[in-house]
């Protein structure tokens, strides 16, 4: 090597003669220097068609610099120079990598992903310290069986490429905390998948898969296991006893019935949409204690077991176009839904207006029915069209029994000073005066301040939040969606209690900095506004922050830094103006898209 080195100081054009032949973009001998200090060379979206040679030999070679420089200063020592770490070769038109990259041997990143390759060079295989290899979206029919020896090896990204089959020893990969082969062409799983017992998420996604392999239940790390859009039929009963799972994606598949979780007391999301499940029932329902989202919408399902109510910790159920014709009432009182939907069924106990009403207004209803199944003796009439004065009577039943005041849909410019007076003594924990034509929060609602938890003002004229709204210290969801709303007050701060907030069908053209400063907010639906920008920062530091929906605003761009917001279930952001992420990363859900971001941020 010194002697190699002797050679190439005694001709200097040797160097240059090498790089006037070689074809292809070069690398900037800045990005080289400060490599050699870093460790980490970024070369994603640089148009090449190969990988320089000097790139493979950044720690072989004598740096240009040391022919060119004979004082050194601190910054100039290139004999002190880093191995090369990080690799980010992403986003080129690489056809073929070459086998010199067993001359890093000290990668624990490599990211060749988006480029044009048919194929892996054998020599990855010697990379024993790579800890992350992304070969996502590129060509790749098959996988050398050198990889495998990648015993340090955690992270494996592997989708978006035309894999048909995986070698049977993938089982060797033994420090693997994520796969993801989705979107590829594979048609059954190696069994040897079992031994990967430190696997965290395995994405099997968008495959022709027509079963799953029993053994999958050994990994006993996993939590998040995604089998979206297969041809299966069935799951394993064995599946139901992975103690660890935690999210389960089963949409889009061929599934007539889902498996018994007897074990899965951890399992909080379940997405099995668009199958043909006809059969829901108890069995399947009464171990998953730990459940916040059941996604079941676009099956044959006709009816939902009293069972549901068992459900303490649903957030979300999604049972839109199904065949149900009645729903239990006690579904009312599950007392953590936030969203409920039902759209596409013959409902024929629920009036297609009050589904139109949204979750809240339609939980308050089947709480109502089940005082009703004891009496119905106080019944309101139906308001219409006709309804006089003298009818719209004050409801003491629903004050004093459901602890609710409600005056609704009457198109009243103002709340009658008697529904404040019937109040009383009686607290009340809900106020409904939505669909009416109010201007202003009336003025009174202060005086209801120690007990309401529970505020719909939706569907009015409101332009402005009043101070004796933010008065209400109890309040825990706010709905105030079409309105016309241009801004929040900061005075809103107080309400430190609130977790549910919608301001959907607003007229905001900013993300109301005082929603950053409410640290229980759990959902923020801002949908259908004009909001240009949002502060990923300070979304970070809203610790209970689970539900974010940004649908069809005016969002140029997502910044990568909304990817470090773990505690988000549920972000929604369809329908802006920014062109990345791309529908078809928006398609495959919330833990994708955050991940996507997190893999844009800058290092």
């Amino acid at each position: 090597m010194a002697a190699a080195r002797r050679g190439r100081a005694a001709d200097p054009r040797a160097m240059f003669m090498r790089e006037a032949v070689e074809p292809g973009p070069t690398v900037p001998q800045g990005l080289i220097r400060a490599a050699r200090k870093s460790g980490q060379l970024n070369l994603s979206g640089r148009n090449l068609s190969e990988v320089p040679q000097h790139v493979w030999r950044i720690n072989l070679d004598t740096p240009e610099e040391a022919h060119q420089n004979l004082s050194f200063g601190a910054a100039d020592r290139w004999w002190e120079q880093t191995d090369l770490t990080k690799l980010i070769l992403a986003s080129n038109k690489l056809q073929c990598l070459s086998e010199d990259v067993k001359l890093l041997p000290a990668l624990t990143v490599l990211d060749v992903h988006d480029n044009q390759l048919t194929s892996l060079p054998s020599a990855l295989g010697q990379l024993e310290n790579l800890q992350k290899l992304d070969v996502s979206h590129n060509k790749l029919k098959s996988i050398p069986e050198e990889l495998l020896q990648l015993s340090h090896l955690k992270s494996l990204l592997l989708h978006h490429n035309e894999l048909s089959v995986l070698p049977d020893g993938f089982g060797q990969l033994v420090s693997l905390e994520e796969l993801d082969v989705s979107n590829n062409h594979l048609t059954d799983i190696p069994t040897s998948f079992a031994l990967l017992i430190n696997l965290v998420r395995l994405n099997l996604a968008c495959n022709k898969l027509q079963s799953l392999p029993a053994d999958l239940s050994a990994m006993k790390s996993l939590r998040q296991l995604d089998c979206t859009k297969n041809y299966l039929e069935t799951v394993p009963s064995k599946l139901a006893t992975m103690a660890s799972l935690e999210q389960l994606y089963l949409r889009k598949n061929k599934l007539r019935s889902l498996p018994e979780f007897p074990s899965c007391e951890l399992l909080k999301e379940l997405h099995a949409g668009e199958n043909q499940i006809e059969i829901l029932n108890a069995e399947n329902l009464k171990h998953l204690i730990s459940l916040s989202v059941l996604e079941l919408r676009d099956n044959k399902i006709k009816s939902v077991p009293d069972e549901i109510a068992l459900l303490q910790k649903l957030e979300r159920l999604d049972l839109s176009n199904n065949d149900i014709s009645r729903l239990p009432y006690t579904l009312g009182n599950l007392p953590q839904l936030k969203f409920l939907a039902l759209e596409g069924n013959p409902l024929r106990t629920i009036r297609r207006d009050l589904l139109q009403k949204g979750t809240q207004e339609l939980l308050k209803y089947l709480r109502s029915k089940i005082q009703d199944d004891v009496t119905n003796s106080n019944e309101e009439p139906p308001v219409t069209a006709m309804t006089l004065p003298s009818e719209s009577r004050v409801n003491m039943h629903a004050i004093t029994t459901l602890k609710l005041l409600e005056y609704s849909e009457k198109q009243a410019a103002v709340i009658p000073d008697e529904m404040f007076n019937a109040v009383r003594s009686n607290p009340v924990t809900t106020v409904n005066f939505s669909k009416n034509q109010l201007s202003e929060v009336p003025p009174r609602i202060v005086e209801l301040k120690d007990s309401v938890c529970d505020v719909s003002l939706a569907f009015n004229k409101i332009a402005s939040i009043s101070p004796e709204l933010c008065m209400l210290h109890k309040l825990t969801h706010l709905d105030i969606r079409n309105n016309f709303l241009t801004s929040l007050p900061e005075a809103m701060e107080s309400l430190t209690r609130l977790q549910i907030i919608n301001l959907s069908f607003n007229r905001l053209k900013v993300f109301p900095s005082v929603l950053y400063r409410i640290p229980a907010l759990e959902t923020i639906l801002l949908a259908n506004n004009q909001v240009g920008a949002i502060d990923p920062l300070q979304l970070q530091k809203m610790d209970k922050l689970g539900t974010l929906d940004l649908q069809n605003n005016d969002l140029l761009q997502v910044p990568p830094e909304l990817g470090n917001c773990e505690t988000l279930r549920t972000l929604l952001l369809e329908g802006n103006p920014f062109r990345t992420p791309r529908a078809a990363i928006l398609a495959k859900g919330t833990a994708a898209v955050l991940e996507y971001l997190r893999s844009r941020i800058p290092t």
